[in-house]
């Protein structure tokens, strides 16, 4: 499986909340513990890898500390970094996470956000041809988190390539992109990108309307799949052929975060392994519910869905 896209390191800083600062009306945390984990791209890696697959991330760092940390981190992983370029003109996006009583209460970001250069896109998407033409890739996700990586252009060519050596490409879109997707495999935004890529806040409770909205965006854009992931209504798969809307199942929701890395890694596995639609909707649903459980952005427990799927007699 081949993963393009921003990726980052999640810095947490675990604590405990007793008393209000007396500087201002903010809580004091006393911090007892800090972890570093994979973040964004890299955590679709590492949904892949906990299924059994062998991921190849695609993306770029910055020349910075950030970056050797994330280097390190894959390493600790034991995930490839030959798709992993550096560059001196990026940060490597750093979000840190502070955790009180398992509540997070603030989060920091530092990033760069603006577009790759030209030539960096270009030094980019010759990787991923080389990785394509040496590697036997059973597809391809684009984990998109508007932080630059991902152009327009870079997407045109993979698609391109993609399509001429049937590889299924699964995307995870953000704003920026939306329409750049053209001809993709399955396109999976959640509800609220979906309306503001397509530019119409339609009524998503009547069935009716959401088919035709979506209808109209396969056929406009060439995609074979639209996913929607619908938060606590569960999820909605239409491939013309074949319309499903599956509701959550009931949790005990204590982060949210790192649940759409995880929906679009086993949506890839899935159609990677030629899956029926209802069973592909079925089972990203139970996968994004089930890592909410974790606080922290955390990669699925493949044995745990194994468990949850026979509850439920997929």
């Amino acid at each position: 499986m081949l993963v393009i896209g921003d990726v980052m390191v999640d810095s947490y800083v675990w604590g405990k909340v007793t008393r209000i600062s007396p500087e201002a009306p903010v809580p004091v945390v006393a911090v007892h513990k800090k972890e570093n984990r994979l973040g964004g791209a890299a955590n679709v890696a590492l949904n892949v890898q906990a299924m059994g697959a062998a991921p190849i991330l695609c993306s770029i760092v910055g020349k910075d500390d950030g970056g050797e940390l994330f280097i390190e981190l894959l390493k600790n992983q034991k995930l490839s970094s030959q798709g992993i370029l550096k560059s001196a003109k990026r940060a490597t996006t750093l979000k840190t996470r502070v955790i009180g009583n398992n509540h997070q209460l603030i989060r920091v970001d530092e990033e760069i956000d603006s577009n790759v250069s030209p030539n960096e896109t270009s030094e980019l998407y010759n990787t991923i041809e080389k990785i394509i033409k040496s590697e036997k890739i059973d597809a391809i996700i684009f984990e998109d988190y508007d932080k630059g990586l991902i152009t327009p252009v870079l997407i045109e060519k993979v698609v391109r390539l993609a399509n001429d050596k049937n590889i299924p490409t699964v995307v995870d879109p953000k704003k920026k992109n939306f329409l750049s997707y053209k001809g993709v495999t399955v396109l999976k935004p959640n509800l609220k990108e979906f309306k503001e890529g397509i530019k119409n806040d339609f009524d998503h409770s009547n069935i009716k309307e959401l088919d035709k909205e979506v209808d109209a965006f396969i056929k406009k854009q060439e995609i074979d799949t639209v996913f929607i992931t619908l938060s606590e209504h569960g999820v909605y798969i239409n491939t013309q052929k074949f319309k499903k809307r599956i509701p959550a199942y009931v949790r005990q929701i204590a982060d949210v975060s790192g649940a759409g890395d995880t929906v679009v890694s086993l949506v890839a596995l899935c159609i990677a392994l030629k899956v029926n639609p209802y069973i592909i909707a079925s089972i990203a649903n139970l996968a994004g519910g089930l890592v909410c459980e974790q606080v922290g952005v955390v990669p699925i427990n493949k044995q745990q869905l194994l468990n949850e799927a026979f509850k439920i007699n997929l």
